[in-house]
């Protein structure tokens, strides 16, 4: 299974937010969209970081009451990995396994197509398993 398979099952949309977005602002769009990350972007990059839940929990732990005032370019991850339609799904689980990472950015000749989640990735495997299990199954019961 390729990354084009999973975002054709979930979709491509990306929710994304501005540099100088304040942390008030990132969690009122992860609540509002009910996701866990953001693309942070501007008009000159399509990808600048991704903030994420985790982000959030970090600049309040290190900083307190005074992250409200930090901007998504303050608090983002902007060392980025990124992976393309081709992309096998056993590729995405290794690279997100030893970045310790929970959100790729899908990117196609220089543009943002798409982000997919650890979460995505399960639920497509799951459901590449059970139709295997299926075919199993007729098969031996075809014999």
């Amino acid at each position: 299974m390729t990354v084009a398979a999973i975002l054709h099952s979930k979709g491509n949309r990306v929710e994304t937010i501005g540099p100088d977005a304040t942390l008030p602002e990132i969690v009122d769009a992860l609540d509002r969209h009910r996701i866990g990350a953001l693309v942070v972007r501007d008009a000159q990059s399509p990808l600048l970081g991704i903030v994420s839940e985790r982000d959030v929990v970090r600049a309040l732990a290190r900083h307190g009451a005074a992250a409200l005032t930090q901007t998504a370019a303050a608090i983002m991850t902007s060392v980025l990995h990124t992976v393309s339609l081709a992309t096998t799904s056993e590729a995405v689980m290794a690279r997100m396994t030893e970045s310790r990472i929970r959100h790729l950015p899908v990117m196609e000749h220089g543009e943002l197509i798409g982000l997919i989640s650890i979460g995505d990735v399960v639920k497509a495997r799951l459901a590449q398993q059970d139709t295997e299990m299926a075919s199993l199954r007729a098969y031996v019961a075809g014999s």
